[in-house]
This record gives C-alpha cells, structure tokens and sequence, in this order.
C-alpha cells in the first residue's frame, strides 16, 4: 500500500500537564514542519535540513505570530515507528497550547490521523506484525503489571514467531500433498503419509497449546467483574474499600446508605478485577432504594465472580440462603466480615462454598481474600512461557477454525480420502493461522481493529 499523505494527532491525553506531544508522519512530515517551525540560535536547523533523531528548540508559528515554544524531534524513515518521516512537537501543556500547534501543523498541509493510525501505518509499512499491532493497544490499556508485561512479550514478537513456525509446518506439509496432486499416478507412500499425518498431528497439538492460554490472556485484557452483595449492613462498602486501599464507598452503619451500583477496579495479585459494590438485597423502603435493588440484581447476574458478604456477628438468614441460590452457576465466595467482633462463630458450609472470613475495619483476612479470588479465576500459575503466547479472542476465534481444518485435513489423510480435500482444509487452516499476524486480512477487519486504538497511537 502506498501512503500519500501526511498526518497529525496529539499523542498525549487531554488535560492540563507540564508537556504535551503532537506527532507527525508521512512522507511530507519534514516539509510540513519547515512551515510552521522556527528554529532559534545560531546553528539552528530547519527540520528538513536535520539530522535524524535530533532535537532542535524554537517556535511553532502561524500567519507571523507565535504559536507556542517548542521542541522539536527530527526523525527520518525507516528509523522509526512508522517507518516513514515524524516529527514530534513537544510543546506545553494543557488543552489550549496543543490545540493551537495541531491546528497551525494542520494549516500546514497535515490532515487529522484516525484512531491508530499511526500504528496502522507502522504495520501497513512492515515494522510490526497484526499481533503486535494488537500488543501496542493491550500495552497502553494495561491496568496491572501483569498485563502489561504480557503486552510487552507480545509486542517482543514471541507469539508472532510461533505463529510463523506453525504457518512454516502447514506450509511444507501443503507443498508435499499438492506436489502429488500435480502428479497422480505416484501414490503417497505409506511411511511418507505417516509423517505427513505425523506432522499435521503436531501441528494440532501447538494449536491446542495456544488456544489454553485465552481464558488468562483475555482475563488479563479485560479483567473480570466481580460483584460485592449481600444483606443490607453486612459491610460490602467497607469490603470494597479495603479492596481498593482507599475510600471509594459511602460508609454508613445506615442501612440502605448504597443506593446504586459502585464500579471501580483493583490490582488482584495481577489481575484487574471491577468491583461492583452493590445495594443491599432487602424489601425497599421508597422507590430510589427499590431502583438501587433492581440494579443490584442485574448486576449479579451479569456479574462473573461473586462475593457474597455476610454478616459474621448474626445467624445466617433465609434471605443469604437464596441469595446463594440465586447465584449457584457462578464463581462465589462467601466473605464472612465483622470477625473481629464475633471470633467464635463457625461457617455452616451447606452450600459447598468457599468461606473467607475477614475483617473490613482491621484489615485482618484481606490478604487471603486476595489470594481466593486469584485461585478462583487463574488456572494454574502464570510463567513467563505463558505470558509470551496469551492470545486474545480474535486469535482465538481463527486458531479454532485452524484446529478444525487442520484435525479434518489430519483424519483425511489418515483415511486416504482425496488429496484434493485434504489440501483445500490446509489452505483454510494456513490462511486462518496468517490473519493473526494479518498475512491474510482484510480492509474492513483492519478497520475494526484500530478503531479500538486511542487518537494519536
């Protein structure tokens, strides 16, 4: 693809900060900045006249006046992100200062990038892979250092390479069956289609391997929603808190003080985790209350981890016991708070449930809390040989259509069926392996995965 224009974006969020960065590229980057930058000192240098990668201090100027004070990066393809010519403005901060530069670059002869354009370009121009291209957005969403180390080993190019081995096997094992198509009358050998069913058999199990890592890989990218319910004053605002480290909820001995759904998210020993503190579970007393309710209910069923709070200084009552029913199919966790003033009180395990008993005012159990809800949704514990490969649902979703043709392609083969069939599911499985790393995609696929990026990435 051949890129023509030149585009601009801020690259730095919106709001008032010290510094602000407007990023430049295209094939025209260094003259546009020739327009509206000039430089200041003796042996200063126009952008197009500099050497890559060097800064140059002055001022961004428009129709004569000056436009703000700047510093400016000079960077010349292919030795850079998107392997064509940038140019990145330092400026001030705050909402008014990069306003004024993008708008002077853009009077410049600049147009406005889209979301993730300037990633999109870096892999339209062979820099990065699709999955990289993906790891960029999973690295800058990245809420726990977990995740952001698996966006790191991914951007690394560890999974792209073990893309490009399975495509490399499918490959081969495609030329040898189509190489007999080309000439019929010499049968497959027997020892020669044991390895090629050999190889196809391989093939499905490193398929297998990377399609187990999803369920953490997708944990980890979009974290889990877990909601906090129970009996009014059973302490889920003070538990949320705790969970937090710091005063997000209303604390209230009130009953009834939550009257809505409270989100926020948490670092679970590497986990993001959105706790929804919730209503308290009762007969309302006026309509406000009667919406929090009602809100609370949707929200445990939407809900993929449940910490059921319980008063441990009272008996359990009818009310927890079908509340606990109400939630029987999903991941749960009985939290027995207040234990520092009822020490002596013993969990009636009837239900088969995890049982944690803590304390929201000392502190005291948190930490096993934490440990709990991370062995309730993490398989197993997490190497650096899985944080490399977790894939997202994307490739999940190609990988199974993979596994599918390359298992059909496996059993035809085996059976001696036509070659012509068992090459048309390897070239489905090939093709579905090479739009994880966008070999084989499409226009409207790319526009769906970028459009997800931030403006100036």
């Amino acid at each position: 693809m051949f890129i023509t224009d030149t585009i601009v974006a801020i690259s730095t969020p919106i709001g008032e900060a010290g510094l602000a960065v407007v990023r430049v590229s295209g094939p025209n980057a260094l003259t546009v900045a020739d327009r509206v930058f000039t430089p200041v000192g003796k042996s200063s240098l126009q952008p197009s006249s500099a050497a890559t990668h060097t800064i140059h201090y002055g001022h961004i100027v428009r129709d004569g006046s000056r436009v703000d004070e700047v510093l400016l990066s000079v960077l010349r393809a292919p030795r850079t992100f998107t392997r064509e010519d940038m140019v990145e403005v330092s400026c001030h901060g705050g909402l008014l200062p990069a306003k004024l530069v993008l708008d002077t670059i853009l009077a410049g002869g600049a147009r406005l990038a889209e979301p993730g354009e300037f990633t999109k370009r870096a892999f339209l121009n062979g820099r990065i892979d699709l999955a990289q291209a993906e790891a960029v957005a999973d690295l800058i969403h990245s809420r726990t250092e977990l995740a952001l180390s698996a966006a790191h080993e991914q951007l690394a190019g560890h999974l792209s390479r073990r893309i490009e081995q399975l495509r490399d096997d499918l490959t081969r094992t495609l030329a040898h069956v189509e190489a007999h198509i080309d000439f019929p009358d010499e049968d497959i050998l027997p020892d020669t289609r044991s390895r090629l069913v050999g190889r196809l058999e391989k093939a499905a199990i490193f398929i297998e391997e990377l399609l187990r890592t999803a369920p953490e890989g997708q944990l980890l990218r979009r974290g889990v929603r877990a909601a906090i319910v129970g009996r009014p004053n059973a302490g889920k605002s003070s538990l949320l808190n705790q969970l937090l480290g710091h005063d997000r909820a209303i604390v209230s001995p009130i009953a009834g003080t939550t009257r809505d759904t409270i989100e926020e998210t948490a670092n679970i020993r590497g986990i993001p985790v959105i706790f929804i503190d919730t209503a308290g579970l009762r007969e309302a007393s006026d309509s406000l209350e009667a919406e929090g309710v009602r809100r609370s209910k949707a929200t445990l069923e939407k809900a993929e981890l449940i910490l059921h709070v319980v008063d441990a200084t009272e008996p359990i009552t009818d009310k927890d016991w079908r509340l606990l029913e109400d939630s029987v199919n999903k991941k749960r966790i009985v939290v027995r708070n207040k234990i520092d003033l009822a020490r002596d009180t013993v969990w009636n395990d009837s239900f088969g449930i995890t049982a944690i008993s803590v304390s929201s005012l000392t502190g005291e159990g948190l930490e096993t809390l934490k440990d709990t809800i991370k062995s309730l949704l993490w398989s197993g514990g997490v190497g650096g040989e899985m944080l490399q490969v977790m894939i997202n649902s994307r490739h999940q979703e190609a990988l199974r259509r993979a596994h599918f043709s390359t298992t059909h392609a496996t059993d035809a083969l085996r059976n001696d069926q036509s070659l012509e069939l068992v090459a048309l599911d390897l070239r489905i499985a090939f093709n579905a392996v090479g739009e994880i790393v966008g070999k084989t995609t499409t226009e409207d696929l790319l526009d769906s995965i970028f459009s997800q990026f931030c403006l100036g990435k």
